[in-house]
């Protein structure tokens, strides 16, 4: 067996060692996902390793690496290991191995999200340093379960898409820093996946969401504080539903110190389907 970086691996090889990892979980994505995924999350094929038997990947950790919160971080994008060769550590090796190639590039950082349930994980990455930093809602809806019955908004209100980079005042909306694959660095790398919606009254932005209509990813949602509960968010829910060409929608690591949205939600027969923790170690 060799540990190796997957600077010098074809998709088709990546792809197959993904399935078969995640073969016998809940979820399966498909290679155009995978391909969409690790775009959207910055991935590093030169910082990103994998344990090889032959020239088959047996275990490995896909690394996306960019700026969180203003600082250079890695990311762990997706670590999986065969199911015949589980319970020998190593992605606990590979994550060692990985450390000094990380700090050469100048990563001082590991981020990463792990379900809450999955407390093997969650002990493995305990005891190498990793430390909670924050916990996070995840919701995923049949279309026809969400109830968005709302009083009509503002007739002056208009929906319209928009470019993000031509406001830079968005952030002042926030309740929650975005995770790293809802962050606005992610957002531009693949924003050709993504539709901008924005409220606007007066011609001044006073919501916005963005998300994947092929996907059902909404990545953000908010609505400036000034003109909360006028039914701009309902609005917006709206809207995403008229373009949404998954059977679900998803909204993925909200801020569970976020109540407004979980009540917001609930409000829409839209309950939490699970929950995760965000997890950083300096390296």
């Amino acid at each position: 067996m060799e540990i190796k970086s997957l600077d010098k691996t074809d998709f088709e090889t990546l792809f197959k060692a993904f399935s078969n990892a995640f073969a016998d979980y809940d979820f399966q994505i498909s290679a155009e996902e995978l391909r969409a995924m690790l775009k959207r999350r910055g991935f590093s094929p030169d910082l990103s390793f994998a344990a090889f038997e032959g020239e088959n990947i047996v275990s490995f950790t896909l690394n996306g690496i960019g700026n969180y919160n203003g600082i250079k971080m890695a990311y762990d994008t997706g670590t999986g290991t065969l199911k015949e060769y589980r319970g020998q550590g190593l992605a606990a090796i590979i994550f060692e191995y990985s450390i000094p190639y990380l700090k050469e590039a100048g990563i001082n950082h590991y981020l990463l999200e792990v379900l809450q349930h999955n407390t093997k994980a969650i002990s493995v990455y305990t005891k190498i340093g990793f430390k909670v930093t924050r916990e996070f809602n995840y919701f995923v809806w049949k279309n026809e379960e969400l109830i968005n019955e709302f009083k009509n908004s503002n007739p002056l209100y208009l929906v319209d898409r928009f470019e993000i980079k031509e406001y830079d005042t968005i952030a002042e909306f926030w309740d929650f820093y975005p995770s790293w694959q809802n962050s606005l660095d992610s957002i531009h790398r693949a924003s050709e996946d993504f539709i901008n919606l924005g409220v606007f009254a007066d011609k001044k932005l006073v919501g916005y969401c963005i998300f994947d209509p092929n996907s059902g990813d909404i990545t953000q949602i908010a609505v400036d504080k000034a003109h909360r509960r006028e039914g701009i968010a309902s609005l917006l829910l709206s809207e995403i539903s008229k373009r949404n060409n998954n059977s679900k929608t998803k909204l993925i690591n909200s801020d569970a110190a976020c109540s407004s949205l979980q009540y917001f939600l609930k409000a829409k027969n839209i309950e939490i389907t699970g929950r995760q923790f965000e997890m950083i170690k300096e390296i």
